[in-house]
Formats: structure tokens, sequence, C-alpha cells
């Protein structure tokens, strides 16, 4: 694991102390963070995680008492990287802050209580108190802010931060952050991948497969307990937008859903098909998005990371990716 320091520590500064809303100032096919949570869904829009990386925040175990439970909202640019953690460790509620290092291209958090260090795509600690140990992934998916509204029409969106941060700065030090601005847009559109490729100098990194996979597939990866397996978008969409396969001892199911979307959910043992852009099983529609049925089912999201296909191979390997049988 190749780790260096690419700016300073803070120089994008988390986000924790968060403030939610009903109204978002962004445009219809923003890409959010969905975490659904034990009351009212909330929303973390990619173009405020560009310039801030983490959301320090706590699910409110109902609305009189307080408490709740601590996650982080996590969000690696070059990596593609969407993941929510437990913030809950060791007996310890942990907040996180950009170290300003990179592990692999991927951004490496650190929590302010023990200054340990944690690749944000694994949730493994690499350096510090917890070393070897990981974070909890919670469950959470990535929906454009159109789909977030009609689907959870109660829910709340994360209000723009403000302030400075490096990614919103031509060099390492903080600038004023214009939310209307996509510090990344180039980098995506780009055939390379990791800093180089972002920044535009040296050489980008190669990859060395010669199958389906390019480097920036979006991939789901799931674990249980010890087994990982990773569903590239393409595959899932190659076998008809649905996937019913088992993990570990677990029997799941995973959509793509033509947004780019793609969502992994506890298989309930029935068989569903895309028809005419919606699935049917069981006698009724299924919204692949949410795993909401017309007849008031709903299925049960599964605790995974979306991420870029050479994140997931650096945290796994290369023979970690879902294969059609």
């Amino acid at each position: 694991m190749n780790v260096c320091q690419v700016i300073p520590q803070d120089a994008i500064p988390s986000v924790d102390d968060p403030s939610f809303g009903a109204t978002y100032d962004g445009d219809a096919d923003d890409v959010v963070v969905v975490v659904e949570g034990p009351r009212r869904p909330r929303a973390y829009p990619v173009r405020y995680l560009h310039y801030h990386e983490i959301v320090n925040d706590v699910l409110d175990a109902d609305g009189e008492t307080g408490g709740g439970d601590p996650i982080a909202v996590t969000w690696c640019p070059l990596c593609g990287s969407a993941v929510v953690y437990d913030r809950r460790h060791e007996g310890h509620t942990l907040e996180f802050g950009v170290s300003g290092k990179l592990a692999d291209d991927d951004l490496v958090m650190y929590d302010r209580e023990t200054g340990s260090e944690w690749k944000q795509s694994s949730g493994e600690c690499i350096n510090g108190t917890f070393e070897g140990d990981s974070l909890a992934v919670r469950p959470g998916t990535l929906l454009p802010w159109q789909e977030f509204r009609k689907s959870y029409p109660d829910g709340i969106v994360l209000q723009p931060p403000g302030g400075e941060s490096e990614a919103a700065s031509a060099d390492d030090s903080p600038a004023s952050i214009e939310y209307d601005t996509s510090p990344y847009d180039a980098y995506f559109s780009r055939e390379g991948f990791g800093l180089a490729a972002h920044r535009g100098t040296g050489t980008s990194r190669e990859w060395n497969r010669d199958d389906d996979l390019s480097p920036k597939t979006v991939v789901l990866g799931i674990e249980v307990d010890d087994v990982v397996l990773g569903f590239p978008l393409t595959r899932v969409r190659a076998a008809g937008g649905v996937v019913q396969t088992t993990v570990g001892d677990r029997d799941i199911v995973v959509f793509a859903t033509e947004d780019d979307g793609i969502h992994g959910f506890e298989d309930p043992g029935i068989s569903f098909e895309f028809t005419e852009n919606q699935v049917v099983a069981d006698g009724t529609t299924w919204n692949p998005a949410t795993g909401r049925a017309a007849d008031g089912r709903q299925l049960e999201r599964l605790s995974a990371r979306r991420l870029f296909a050479f994140a997931w191979q650096d945290d796994h390997g290369a023979d970690s990716f879902y294969q059609p049988g």
C-alpha cells in the first residue's frame, strides 16, 4: 500500500455540525448519498461532498430524546467511493477528519480521538491505536436528487456547509467554496485514474486487465463475514439488470438502474426481472432503487460500498469481482 501526504491535514474540512432542510439548491440530476435511517431519510449531495469528503452525523433514534446512531458519510472523489460508516468502535464514538494523505489514491481519514488513520474505501485502520481493525459499514446508496425527493417526500437534505476547502483551490491552500463549480468533472471524463490523472501531472496508474472492466467501472462491493464480492455495474446490466446470488451465507439481489445506479438488497426468495424499465416479481412491481414494492413490501438494503473498480481491486484483489455463471 502506497501512503503519501498530499495536502495539509484538514485542508479539506469535514462537516462536523451538519444542518438539514427540505429544499436543495442544485439540479434535479445531482447525485446524493442517501441514508434511510430510523426516521426521516437524509440526502448528502455529492456536489457538497467534493469539498468536504466526510460528514460526521447522528441519526436520531426518535424526535424527543435525542441520542441516536453516530455515522460518518464518506466520499473519495478519486475512487468514486461512497461509504457510510458507524462511528462507534471499541467503546469510542469517533469523529473523523481528512488527513490530507492518500493510500493507493484513496482518502485516508483520521479520528480525532486517537489520531488513528483509516482507509476510506475499506474502512481499515492502517496506522495508530486501532491498526488492523475495520469500521462497520451502514446501509446507504446513491440516487439522483429528483429520485430521492420522489421516493422520500418527507426526506431532508444537507444544507450547504460553506467555508473554505483545498478542493476549491489551485494549490494546497484552502479557498472559498463555490458549490456550482465541480472540481472533478474533468477527472471523471478521463480514461486515467488516481491523483496523477486528476491533476494532469505525471503518469497515470496502469490498469492491467484485459477483460470488460475499466478502472472507473462503478462497483457495488458487498462483504458478508470474511467473504467479499464486487458487482460491476456493466456486468449487472449485461445480466438484464438483475443478479441474484449468494455472498457468504446470505442470499442477495443486485439491481442496475438506467441512471447508472446500482443497489443491493437481501433476496426474499422470489424471482425478479426487468420488464419495460421496471422490476416485476411475485405479482407486483418493485422500485429497484429503493427496494419498495407497489403492494407495500420493502426489501432490506444491504450494507455496501459504491466505488470504482480500481479501488475495489486495490482493497480485495483482481479475483474479487462477480463473474456471471
